[in-house]
């Protein structure tokens, strides 16, 4: 945990606020909409003023955060327009992603897949009791996002590969959202079905598979956000 926070601090002062920031309003620590304000950004993140705001700028630019002229800057809000969006450009770009990954991804490609499901197969079985250990959910989302971003890695095309990176951080700020609000949805046979379609070549089906997976969880999302017209979730606002 040291080594991670040094390898941190040697960042450049804005890489450490946008990461900072980024990671907080993903995980739902600053609730959506609430305002990020300058001065006590400094405090709790111990950055002057100058590298917060092109970090906050940074994040304007990615859809995480909301500029107003007069009112400064705000987590940015959720909508179900918004996560109809994205999940319609995750259904295409991750579609196709997977489906090149599995028809051309090399030896590399099956060993990047294989490491990230049995990492994530193992949290997954601690989160279900097997072993009797205390499970970290922001372990599991760690290993979640590694397995998903595993499997499109063979596409061949890394700009692409960068949106669908970008699209799948901001759909777990949704997902995060629908986890507060009740029973997490169980996703084990889904990965498992997934990664022995990609594994097998199988790629038509394994496109099936994942489309239905991030539909399922959209419809879970939606339903949170139905259920309340107020912000579903409870951060801080600083």
């Amino acid at each position: 945990m040291t080594a991670i926070v040094e390898r941190a601090q040697e960042l450049p002062l804005v890489d450490q606020g946008y990461r900072a920031l980024r990671g907080g309003i993903i995980r739902g620590e600053y609730a959506p909409g609430s305002r990020l304000k300058i001065d006590s950004l400094q405090r709790s993140l111990g950055l002057s003023s100058s590298p917060l705001r092109e970090a906050l700028n940074r994040l304007v630019a990615e859809g995480l955060v909301a500029m107003d002229e007069w009112r400064g800057f705000r987590a940015a809000p959720v909508s179900i327009a918004e996560l109809n969006e994205l999940t319609h450009l995750r259904l295409m770009l991750e579609g196709d992603a997977l489906h090149r990954s599995v028809s051309v991804g090399d030896d590399e490609w099956e060993g990047r897949v294989v490491s990230a499901a049995h990492k994530l197969r193992r949290s997954e079985e601690r989160s279900d009791g097997l072993d009797g250990a205390v499970v970290d959910p922001e372990d599991w989302s760690a290993r979640h996002r590694q397995f998903h971003l595993a499997l499109l890695s063979g596409c061949g095309c890394p700009r692409q590969l960068r949106l669908c990176e970008s699209l799948f951080d901001q759909a777990e700020r949704y997902r995060r959202i629908a986890s507060l609000s009740g029973q997490p949805r169980k996703k084990n046979l889904e990965h498992r079905r997934l990664e022995e379609a990609a594994l097998g070549r199988e790629a038509d089906k394994a496109v099936e598979i994942l489309k239905a997976h991030i539909r399922k969880t959209a419809v879970r999302v939606e339903e949170v956000l139905q259920a309340s017209r107020e912000s579903p979730t409870k951060g801080r606002e600083v």
